[in-house]
């Protein structure tokens, strides 16, 4: 499918696909195709954002967009990155009735799925997560919390992820990980990046 082009500048454009993992696709295909003058590429949910140095360099990616191709492979996976997890969110037990399963079923199914990077936001080191079984896909809470303490897994919509850092958040609360995902002192802030592959491993509360 040639991605929908929206205006955004006199040297930029936003690529617009479906979902999350066509957005993904979309800006490793572009990172690989390697076209002269793109200084930035940014996923978000069913976007891309490409910013050129140049207004001739944008002619080139638009021509380049209309050939894409969503069958052609872009890179490899990424890394695989595993957390250990304790399943025992605020919300899991009204997930599991929302979702007529009982806790266990719910802890199984969430933890058996690779899932993938699709891009950042929210807050520093927020990542969003593809891959979620759809018998879990549920609306985000009908009131948000104002405080959701760091590392807590959480669900919305058809995207799971972990919050890095104390904020607010209106996804469902499943579990919570001692990894630190966010740390400004790394050389890669953020553990998780677009791209990365995760697995959530549970493991009893110490």
């Amino acid at each position: 499918m040639t991605p929908r082009l929206l205006p955004c500048g006199p040297t930029s454009v936003i690529a617009e696909v479906d979902t999350p993992g066509a957005a993904l696709h979309l800006a490793e295909w572009l990172r690989a195709a390697q076209l002269e003058g793109v200084v930035e590429l940014v996923p978000a949910a069913r976007t891309v954002l490409v910013q050129c140095a140049r207004q001739r360099d944008l002619t080139e990616v638009v021509r380049a967009l209309a050939a894409y191709s969503p069958s052609e492979s872009a890179r490899g996976p990424g890394p695989l990155i595993r957390i250990p997890t304790v399943y025992a969110g605020v919300d899991l037990a009204e997930v599991a009735d929302a979702t007529s399963m009982t806790v266990e079923e719910v802890i199984e199914r969430h933890s058996a799925v690779t899932y993938v990077g699709a891009f950042t936001g929210f807050t520093p080191g927020f990542t969003y997560l593809t891959g979620l079984d759809p018998a879990l896909h549920l609306p985000r809470r009908a009131t948000p919390r104002a405080r959701v303490p760091a590392g807590s897994l959480a669900m919305g919509a058809d995207l799971t992820g972990i919050y890095p850092t104390c904020s607010p958040g209106g996804w469902h609360l499943l579990g919570h990980t001692d990894v630190v995902l966010w740390d400004p002192e790394r050389d890669q802030p953020a553990l998780i990046a677009p791209g990365s592959r995760v697995r959530f491993v549970p493991v009893d509360d110490a």
